[in-house]
């Protein structure tokens, strides 16, 4: 086998050497239009030329731009083919040749074209409506098949008329709609070579614009700066621009125009008249454009444009004042005077003017279009004054006074006929009224006044007439006086007369209307007057025989009833009235009798209300009527809400009230009130008040001006305030309890006041001073609430439960009563020390405690404070076996007397001859509390004199205490102590001391 194949091989060795072979690769090729290819001819064999021929049969030259030749080595060359088309298409030859021998071998290129999208743009826009042709060119050889597609589905002209596929490929939508918009995919298919491409091509859909105006006709007012607002909106797409135009102009921003972001909406600034008429909104897209009218009203507010004074003489023919108006409806124009008002009714036309005329035909208003007159004829000097013409229409209106003036003669005014009496002064008054001002002269019997050496007439001159003062002193100055005015346009006189009063007539007594110690006198007026006003009535009355009671009671206009009081009751009476005036008195009415009623009980009051600031709080006053002849003692109040039956507890005040406030009231809720008064025969009938609250408030008002409540600054310096009185009030609770502090300080350094180291001293002093005689024990008088007798002075009664809702009355000046503590006899240090008493300490907590301690030797004397005194509580030493302590240290040291001073079972009175005090009434001592009970705290000193000498004489209830042994000397001996104390205080401890 192996060299049968060498032998072949040798065999084809020596053949080829012999002969030239030829061969092309690629043998054959296939090239898409636009591309390039290049074949390679191979020789085997010594070639000497190798060339390539085209399809054409001609040699490819090396220079050919589109086919290129070249020989890289000996045995190959190559042909390449630049940017294929059709017309490179063809057999390509390749030959080799070497002397006479030739060999060739050929290669056939087919040229084909891909496919390619020529034309296929994206997006394409149509307009709706409109036959949309969507181009897509494809070219490819063979030619394609074109297929289109819209949301994932091939079009078919089959189930949808409007779509078809024309034979370039297009798809054509005809009557393109906005749903027709969207995404379509143009594909291109080549079956002979399996080929597919596609373009997506976008098709819009503009719709064209559509507009509508917001308001086709606009009214706006011009000359007061407004503005109109002209709006339009616009639909469509792409979205539509929006301008505007007027008067073929278009409009843009600036100091006139004002237009929004997307110019829908165009604002006219300062409206005036020539800016009315159309204006044309324009939308615009690409689907084209609309526009639209928006008319502009504009109205003008009247405006008088002439109006002027007009002057005159008294009893010309006639005188017309014009006016005249602008505006846009035309104003109706009016005049008025005063009260009157004359206008020319509907709008007048030139054609036929309107007309107004009065009755007496004096006054004539005529009307054309904006011009209107008004004729006053026969002109009189009441027609002077001030003329308002008003123009109206339906937008507004203007107002304008003009002045008429008339001139005429002075006119004399004035009561003819003047009362007075000798030595009581007059004045005439001749009063005048004149244009322009007349001067004035008087006379009496043809002589200019005031005459030579009188005395008694003067004149006084005013811009409005002449007053003459005249003091009659004799028969003779009564009578007539002349009174005459002259100006440029004439003179007028005129006679009055001084004439002599007299008394009033008698006034008659009508009835007499009695009661238990009351009574009402009902009389006629007199029926003379005497000339001069009455100014007053005198009513006299008496028990039958005995003297005239009198009073006066000064004239009101119409008065006709007249109330005696002080009547005693079931007693028979005479009456009489006269009249006083200025001249004197008037004879007496003739007597009448009557007789009053007998005692009973009282009429009802008479309510009146007064709602207070807080609108839920009502005060309650009452005016006294007849008391039926027996003091009131109490006037009774009760009130409940309409609407309930229940009455509210019953409110008792004391006899001399004349009021009540009824608190915490309901809102919006109405009140019936009943006020009875009581007297020893029983109770009156009811004073009826019903009354309704106000609406309960929702806001807080202000208490000025309705602001915004303090500011930042007032609450900062209330706080302040606050803080210092805070200082205040601990360095006062320290100087009282402690006795140190800057107010103990002040004490000790400017009033010589003893500092806290002196205080055991003098504590022993006191004790002392009130243990030697220890046999002796207190004499105590208790007097409970229920045992209080009234005060003898006759002062007002204590408040209870039943008077919640009266005004404290106020107590007799400095009536305090002084108590002091109930002294256990087992107590072998019993030590008391005198302060004032408070008066603010309530008198429903306390039990009045007197008693009267005598000393043998010494004792402090007792110090009265004013009644603004604090009271100081009393507390209890809870050591046993020691007596109690007190700080003596303000009291003044007493010399001690050389004979004791007998005890004294009463308590003192403030004065020897004044009345004496009432004890407080106080509550009984707590079981609960120490059985050594005592009184703490230093007598306090008068605040008026903090640093004066304590040997000033002790004062009880604001009057100087005087001893009956020393009758005035300035040192108190042996003075009887009081003290008063609240012992539901808690008690206290600090060692020996107590503090207060």
């Amino acid at each position: 086998m192996l060299q049968i194949r060498d032998l072949i091989w040798g065999l084809l060795f020596i053949g080829c050497a012999a002969a030239i072979q030829v061969e092309i690769t690629p043998t054959q090729g296939e090239i898409s239009v636009g591309e390039s290819k290049f074949f390679l001819c191979e020789v085997v064999g010594d070639a000497k030329d190798i060339d390539w021929y085209a399809p054409s049969g001609e040699k490819i030259l090396p220079n050919r731009p589109d086919i290129f030749v070249s020989r890289s080595d000996e045995t190959t060359s190559t042909l390449t083919i630049y940017h294929a088309n059709v017309d490179s298409a063809g057999i390509y030859k390749c030959v080799a040749k070497n002397g006479d021998k030739e060999a060739q071998a050929t290669v056939q290129v087919k040229i084909f074209q891909k496919i390619t999208f020529q034309r296929a743009p994206s997006p394409q826009e149509f307009n709706e409506g409109d036959d949309a042709d969507i181009v897509c060119d494809v070219v490819s050889s063979p030619p394609p098949t074109i297929i289109w597609k819209h949301k994932g589905s091939k079009i078919q002209s089959a189930k949808d008329v409007r779509f078809r596929i024309i034979d370039n490929g297009h798809l054509q939508i005809r009557g393109i709609k906005k749903t027709d918009e969207g995404m379509y995919n143009c594909e291109a298919r080549v079956m002979a070579r399996g080929e597919i491409d596609f373009r997506m091509i976008k098709v819009v859909v503009n719709v064209l614009p559509t507009i509508r105006a917001r308001q086709s006709d606009v009214n706006a007012t011009a000359d007061i700066g407004s503005t109109a607002l002209l709006a339009c909106d616009a639909d469509g797409f792409p979205e539509p621009t929006v301008t505007w135009a007027h008067n073929n102009i278009v409009l843009e921003t600036g100091d006139k125009y004002s237009l929004n972001e997307d110019g829908s909406e165009l604002v006219i600034k300062d409206v005036k008249k020539v800016d009315e008429g159309d204006y044309t909104c324009i939308a615009k897209n690409k689907a084209g454009e609309k526009a639209e009218e928006v008319s502009l009203n504009v109205f003008v507010q009247p405006k008088i444009t002439y109006l002027n004074n007009q002057t005159a003489s008294e009893f010309d023919d006639q005188v017309t004042l014009t006016c005249e108006a602008s505006g846009d409806p035309t104003p109706t124009i009016s005049w008025s005077f005063e009260n009157r008002v004359f206008t020319e009714g509907e709008q007048a036309s030139w054609t036929r003017p309107d007309k107004y005329e009065s009755l007496d035909r004096n006054i004539v208003v005529r009307s054309h279009a904006r011009v209107s007159s008004l004729t006053l004829k026969n002109v009189q000097f009441t027609y002077a004054g001030m003329y308002l013409c008003t123009a109206s229409n339906s937008i507004g209106q203007d107002d304008q006074l003009m002045y008429l003036e008339v001139r005429y003669a002075p006119k004399i005014q004035g009561r003819v006929a003047v009362y007075t009496w000798e030595g009581n002064p007059a004045n005439i008054s001749c009063e005048v009224e004149a244009h322009p001002g007349a001067s004035v002269v008087w006379y009496r019997d043809g002589y200019q006044l005031p005459s030579a050496n009188v005395t008694n007439e003067k004149i006084y001159n005013t811009p409005t007439g002449s007053y003459l003062e005249i003091a009659p002193d004799s028969e003779s100055d009564f009578g007539s006086y002349n009174c005459t005015a002259s100006n440029a346009m004439g003179t007028e006189s005129k006679e009055f007369l001084l004439i002599q009063a007299e008394v009033p007539s008698a006034p008659e007594i009508q009835r007499v209307e009695p009661f238990s110690s009351t009574a009402v006198v009902h009389f006629e007026e007199p029926d003379s007057m005497g000339g001069v006003p009455i100014i007053k009535y005198r009513v006299e009355w008496r028990l039958p025989g005995r003297e005239w009671n009198s009073k006066d009671h000064d004239a009101d206009e119409e008065m006709t009833k007249i109330t005696i009081v002080g009547l005693a009751p079931e007693t028979a009476y005479e009456i009489k009235i006269s009249a006083l005036n200025g001249k004197g008195q008037s004879e007496s009415s003739p007597a009448l009798t009557f007789k009053t009623e007998p005692v009973r009980e009282p009429s009802a009051p008479i309510l009146e209300a007064k709602v207070q600031r807080e609108g839920n709080v009502l005060k309650v006053n009452w005016i006294k009527q007849d008391d039926g002849g027996s003091p009131i003692k109490h006037y009774l109040v009760r009130y409940r809400a309409k609407h309930v039956s229940g009455w509210k507890p019953e409110i008792r005040l004391p006899h001399d009230s004349d009021y009540a406030v009824l608190n915490g009231l309901d809102w919006n809720t109405e009140y019936v009130v009943h006020v009875v008064a009581e007297n020893q025969q029983g109770k009156s009938e009811p004073g009826v008040l019903i009354f309704r609250t106000a609406i309960e408030p929702t806001t807080i008002p202000d208490a000025t001006t309705g602001g915004s409540g303090l500011g930042t600054g007032a609450i900062v310096g209330i706080l302040i305030v606050v803080f210092f009185l805070l200082l205040v009030g601990v360095d006062v609770t320290c100087y009282f309890l402690n006795k140190c502090g800057l107010l103990m300080c002040i004490a000790v350094n400017f009033c010589g006041k003893a500092g806290p180291g002196a205080k055991s001293k003098d504590i022993e002093e006191g004790k002392a001073a009130f243990t030697k005689d220890e046999s002796k024990e207190p004499i105590v008088e208790v007097r409970t609430e229920e045992e209080n007798t009234p005060n003898q002075t006759g002062g007002p009664t204590e408040p209870n439960e039943t008077t919640p809702l009266t005004e404290p009355e106020p107590a007799a000046a400095d009536t305090t009563t002084t108590v002091v503590n109930l002294l256990p006899s087992t107590a072998t240090n019993s030590v008391a020390e005198s302060f004032s008493t408070a008066q603010s300490s309530p008198a429903s907590e306390s039990t009045t405690l007197t008693t009267s301690v005598s000393s043998p030797t010494k004792a402090a004397p007792a110090k009265s404070s004013p009644k603004n005194s604090p009271a100081a509580p009393s507390k209890a030493n809870t050591q046993p076996e020691v007596g109690p302590l007190v700080d003596l240290s303000d009291t003044p040291k007493v010399a001690p007397s050389s004979k004791p001073t007998p005890s004294v079972s009463e308590p003192p009175s403030a004065n020897a001859d004044g009345p004496q005090s009432q004890p407080d009434p106080v509550k009984a001592p707590d079981s609960t509390q120490n059985k050594d009970l005592q009184v703490d705290g230093p007598a306090k000193d008068a605040p008026n004199a903090p640093c004066t000498d304590s040997t000033t004489p002790a004062q009880t209830d604001g009057k100087t205490v005087k001893d009956d042994n020393t009758k005035g000397e300035t040192e108190v001996k042996n003075a009887t102590g009081e003290v008063k104390t609240v012992p539901n205080e808690a008690p206290q401890t600090n060692g020996n001391e107590s503090k207060a």
